[in-house]
């Protein structure tokens, strides 16, 4: 388990990025950044009045995300969407978890958010690039969107037909395949978009371990490149293994944080019920 933990990593690129700052506060934004994405909103005071208590009188300042943070406005605003503070923090949670982990969840219930937080993401990184700001991570983004529960095992990782033998791919090595052969910078996330259980998701521990190694059936073993992330889109993890679950970043969208109101209130069907009103 020892080298799952992402904390240190966390520590010492905070410390890198903020060298006049005292160990306490990069200790305490490393633990917030790392725990806060996951937490339900009452957790997140909880947690907030431990952090106090193990860290009396040390006070946290705000961190400046700058352009970054400009960035999503500006892309919510282009899409119709409300810039609101809950989503903008939460579209900012996803980035830093992708800093730490090449596998994260978007845990949520349908309807919470969770396609928008990264398609936000994926298209400010690509605004952000075009801008020349220089930070490496700042990559347009190829996504890969599939289903693994709409289809079999066979059809999702790949199966050996039995009256040709001959060995056909399936969704989810065509991807990855498809991903690992574009040399190019940009950023490639195979999305899974379905409910996680242990008939498909154990077969992703080696894609998810540090060995980011998709072992498939037949024998062929396909070396995930730096620039890809997996990600996972699902309402909840009741049956999903500790194993998994120890192996991903995880991101919590609490539709308790958005409530009803912003939901398309800038389309122009609502606009034309407003004012009719």
């Amino acid at each position: 388990m020892q080298h799952r933990l992402k904390y240190p990593f966390k520590f010492r690129s905070l410390k890198r990025e903020n060298p006049d700052l005292s160990e306490d506060v990069v200790l305490i934004r490393a633990l917030r950044d790392s725990n806060l994405p996951k937490f339900l909103t009452d957790d997140a005071l909880l947690f907030s009045g431990i952090i106090s208590d193990l860290f009396p009188g040390v006070q946290i300042p705000e961190h400046d995300y700058g352009i970054l943070q400009s960035t999503i406005i500006d892309v919510m605003n282009r899409q119709n969407l409300q810039p609101e503070t809950c989503m903008v923090k939460k579209v900012i949670q996803f980035y830093e978890t992708m800093l730490v982990r090449h596998g994260v969840m978007l845990v949520g219930p349908t309807g919470g958010g969770k396609t928008t937080v990264y398609q936000i993401l994926a298209e400010t990184l690509g605004n952000l690039r075009k801008l020349g700001i220089d930070n490496p991570f700042y990559q347009p983004v190829k996504t890969y969107v599939l289903n693994p529960k709409s289809i079999t095992m066979g059809e999702l990782y790949g199966e050996v037909n039995n009256i040709t033998l001959e060995w056909r791919d399936g969704l989810m090595a065509l991807s990855v395949r498809a991903a690992v052969n574009d040399t190019s910078e940009d950023h490639k996330w195979i999305i899974s978009d379905g409910p996680v259980d242990a008939l498909w998701i154990e077969n992703m521990n080696t894609v998810l371990d540090d060995n980011k190694m998709l072992c498939l059936a037949n024998s062929e073993r396909i070396k995930l490149t730096p620039q890809i992330h997996m990600l996972f889109e699902v309402q909840d993890l009741r049956v999903a293994s500790p194993a998994t679950v120890s192996r991903c970043g995880m991101v919590f969208v609490d539709p308790e944080e958005l409530k009803w109101m912003p939901y398309n209130i800038k389309t122009p069907y609502h606009k034309q019920i407003l004012n009719s009103s």
